[in-house]
C-alpha cells in the first residue's frame, strides 16, 4: 500500500505542477488531483510568457526576476524524455509608436530594480525586428524575456513528480476539507472519496476562490478573461517577443472593461500568436468577435505584413486575478494545513518556477529566496470585502 501523501495539490495547471515538482524534488510526498486533467484550464490558454519586462518595480517583479532563472534550474532537473518544453531565451522588444519618453522612464525604473533593460533607437529596433512598422519611435530590448510551451511544461513537471513516487489523478474534483477536532487539515474530500493527507494546496487558478469557500477559508480571486489569435504557419518572421508600450499599463490595470494591447510572437511550429486582451466577464466563455477584431487591428499596426496572413484559430481562457495585482502564495492562518497558490493572472507561467520554490521553502521552514510577506494569504485585499 503506497504511503499517504504529505500534500495534496488541487489543480494540475502550470502553478500547481510547479509546486508539486518543487515539493517532490525536496522529498515531500505529493498527490496532484484535477477535475479535468493536467494543463486543461488556464494553462492551455496561455501564450507561454516568461517576462521580466512588463512589471513595475516591486514584489511581483522581484518574484519574476527570480523565477526567470529558477526556470532554468527546474528544467535542468526534469527527466530527459520530457525535458523539451520549447524553452526559448528569445528576449523581448517593447516598442513605442508615439512619444517614447514614458517607455524610457519605465525602463529606467526597471534598470534600477535590476532588470536588463536596454533602451534602443528606432533604427536598432528594426535591426532586431526588420518587419516592424516604420511608425516606431523608440524601443527597449529585454534580453531576459523568454518563452515556453505551457502544456508541455506542465506535463513535464508532473512527469517528474511521478518519477519521484508522486501521483497525479485526473477526473477527481475536490469538494472540501476533512479536519481534525482542533481544526487542522487531515484530508481532502473528493468525488473519489476522502484522501488523507497532512496539507492541501489550493492551486485552482481562477476557481481558487470557489474552492477556498468550500474549504471554509474564502479568498478573493476573480477570473479575468484573455483571448489569443493564432496564424497559419509562416517562415521565421518575428524573432523576439514583441509588444507595444500599452501592454504594461494593461497588465497593472484593475479596470473591468475590455483592454487590448499588442503582443506578437512566433512559436517553434511557425505559427504567430497575437494577443492580448483583458476583460472581467465572470466565467462567460462566449466568443467575442469585437475582441478578436481589435487584436488583429492592433497587431497589423505593429507588423503590417500580418494583414495578408490567415488566422488559423482563436482561443481564450480565464486568468486568476487578485484585487491588489499580487499572487497569493502561502499558508492560510485560519485553517492549519491549508495553503494557497493563485492570483498570478497572466503571469502564472513565468512566475510558476519561483512560486513552487517559495511554497517548498515555506512548507519546510527554510529561508525564502524572495520576500514572502507581500504574497501572504491574510492580507486585506484577499480575505476582506
Amino acid at each position: 500500500m503506497p504511503a499517504l501523501p504529505d500534500v495534496v495539490v488541487v489543480g494540475a495547471g502550470i502553478v500547481g505542477a510547479a509546486c508539486a515538482e518543487a515539493l517532490s524534488a525536496a522529498g515531500v510526498r505529493v498527490l496532484v488531483i484535477d477535475r479535468d486533467g493536467p494543463a486543461s484550464g488556464t494553462t492551455a490558454a496561455g501564450e507561454g510568457n516568461v517576462l521580466v519586462s512588463d512589471k513595475e518595480p516591486g514584489p511581483e517583479l522581484e518574484l519574476a526576476l527570480a523565477s526567470r532563472f529558477e526556470w532554468e534550474t527546474v528544467l535542468a532537473r526534469l527527466p530527459e524524455r520530457v525535458a523539451d518544453v520549447e524553452w526559448e531565451s528569445k528576449g523581448g522588444v517593447v516598442v513605442a509608436t508615439g512619444d517614447p519618453a514614458p517607455l524610457k522612464t519605465f525602463a529606467a525604473k526597471q534598470q534600477a530594480a535590476g532588470v536588463d533593460a536596454r533602451v534602443i533607437s528606432a533604427a536598432e529596433a528594426f535591426e532586431l525586428e526588420p518587419l516592424l512598422t516604420p511608425r516606431v519611435t523608440g524601443a527597449v530590448h529585454y534580453p531576459d524575456d523568454a518563452q515556453l510551451q505551457p502544456v508541455l511544461a506542465a506535463t513535464a513537471l508532473l512527469a517528474a513528480v511521478r518519477d519521484r513516487g508522486g501521483e497525479v489523478r485526473s477526473g477527481v474534483t475536490a469538494l472540501g476539507l476533512r479536519r481534525s477536532a482542533s481544526g487542522r487539515v487531515i484530508g481532502v474530500e473528493t468525488t473519489d472519496g476522502v484522501i488523507a493527507c497532512g496539507a492541501v494546496l489550493n492551486a485552482c487558478g481562477p476557481w481558487a476562490g470557489a474552492f477556498s469557500a468550500e474549504a471554509g477559508a474564502p479568498i478573493r480571486v476573480l477570473p479575468r478573461r484573455g483571448m489569443v489569435l493564432v496564424t497559419a504557419p509562416l517562415p521565421e518572421c518575428v524573432l523576439h517577443k514583441v509588444y507595444d508600450a500599452d501592454y504594461v499599463g494593461a497588465v497593472g490595470s484593475g479596470d473591468a472593461e475590455l483592454q487590448t494591447s499588442t503582443v506578437v510572437e512566433s512559436t517553434r511550429a511557425g505559427t504567430v500568436l497575437i494577443g492580448s486582451s483583458r476583460e472581467r466577464v465572470g466565467f462567460d466563455e462566449s466568443l467575442r468577435v469585437r475582441v478578436l477584431r481589435e487584436l488583429a487591428r492592433k497587431a497589423v499596426g505593429l507588423f503590417p505584413f500580418l494583414a495578408e496572413v490567415a488566422v488559423m484559430r482563436a482561443y481564450g481562457g480565464f486568468r486568476p486575478y487578485a484585487p491588489d495585482h499580487l499572487p497569493v502564495i502561502g499558508p492560510d492562518p485560519r485553517v492549519p494545513g491549508l495553503w494557497h497558490v493563485t492570483g498570478h493572472e497572466g503571469a502564472g507561467i513565468g512566475l510558476a518556477a519561483s512560486t513552487g520554490r517559495l511554497v517548498t521553502e515555506l512548507f519546510l521552514g527554510l529561508a525564502p529566496h524572495v520576500a514572502a510577506e507581500p504574497f501572504r494569504v491574510d492580507r486585506e485585499a484577499v480575505i476582506s470585502g
